[in-house]
């Protein structure tokens, strides 16, 4: 079953590979995670000419993935200003219907939404059992990076939103700390409503913990003491344009491996 799931990460790294990567890309984001090594492995067998890409990592994971395979890394901060990166290639660690995300169960989460701001197009490639039909349907937590002075009021806050047992997550029996320095609460909700469900009568607002999904983001983003939340939603970056500015949380496409081998992708609307 485990080569079954990976063959599956290949395939669907490889066909967003083949359907997104620009040929004279100048700057790539690179996400965290098991999937997007099967992208720089299709990145390094398409055959194009990397020598001029720099590469933008969203932790020192995938800088470590960027450079152990020979491609030229260059740090978020580093990047000249006003760069606009030509594409963002990241997994995810659950996706709904309508292609929101939770992500940072890797610890990147600040940094992996930093890059997808950053880029003209934002795609996500995962395997299958990563779509599902409303967030935290299978993935039992949203991932906040907190400043560490302010983790215990987080928490409280949390609580009276509805979270069920928030905590602090922890590494080695200590608390983890990110690339910034910053501590993450894992918080579970009951499952998150899209904005077709608030469309259809259902409330979203946070009655008894229930949430719609960019309504509890941007909820828990006000808290103070909070960088960022794993709810990666709102506009895409074509959208995000259009309206003036840069690059969208919400990827334009995702890109599931599927057990059959095969290669589901459902595009945003």
């Amino acid at each position: 079953m485990a080569n079954v799931i990976e063959e599956a990460k290949r395939a669907a790294g490889k066909t967003a590979v083949q359907n997104h990567y620009p040929k004279d890309a100048k700057f790539v984001g690179i996400g965290s995670g098991s999937t997007i090594v099967y992208v720089v492995e299709a990145i390094k067998e398409s055959g194009i000419d990397t020598s001029q890409t720099k590469y933008v990592p969203t932790g020192s994971q995938s800088k470590q993935l960027i450079v152990s395979r020979g491609l030229t890394a260059i740090d978020f901060d580093a990047i000249p200003e006003g760069t606009v990166l030509d594409v963002a290639f990241d997994g995810a660690d659950e996706v709904d219907e309508d292609l929101n995300l939770i992500k940072g169960g890797g610890a990147c989460l600040f940094q992996e939404k930093i890059v997808a701001l950053q880029a003209k197009e934002f795609i996500c490639v995962a395997d299958s059992r990563k779509l599902q039909p409303r967030l935290l349907s299978n993935w039992k937590y949203i991932p906040i990076e907190v400043a560490p002075i302010a983790a215990h009021r987080v928490l409280s806050v949390l609580k009276e939103m509805g979270s069920i047992n928030p905590e602090i997550r922890l590494h080695q029996n200590l608390p983890l700390k990110t690339d910034q320095g910053f501590l993450l609460i894992d918080a579970p909700f009951p499952i998150l409503l899209t904005k077709g469900d608030v469309a259809a009568g259902k409330d979203g607002s946070g009655k008894g913990g229930v949430w719609e999904v960019e309504a509890l983001s941007q909820a828990i983003k006000q808290i103070p003491g909070v960088l960022d939340v794993g709810i990666f939603s709102g506009v895409t970056g074509p959208q995000a344009q259009a309206l003036g500015g840069i690059g969208g949380q919400k990827p334009i496409a995702a890109y599931f491996g599927m057990p059959d081998g095969s290669v589901s992708i459902r595009k945003a609307t």
